[in-house]
């Protein structure tokens, strides 16, 4: 009983907090996911392209 007479204060408290948070706008969100995906693949690309260098060179040399 003691866990339950300690959740709702809790989840009052919770509540509390959530509303101060500053959530970012929709162009925010927009804006930084694109950002985010831009990243992403651009690491994505790099680390392709090292991959392939090396695989050839493996191949060249080594094989």
């Amino acid at each position: 009983m003691k866990f339950f007479s300690r959740i709702i204060p809790f989840l009052k408290e919770v509540k509390m907090e959530i509303k101060k948070v500053n959530w970012p706008t929709r162009q925010e969100t927009i804006k930084y996911t694109l950002i985010v995906i831009g990243v992403s693949l651009g690491v994505a690309f790099y680390l392709g392209f090292l991959d392939f260098i090396f695989t050839f060179l493996i191949n060249k040399f080594i094989i």
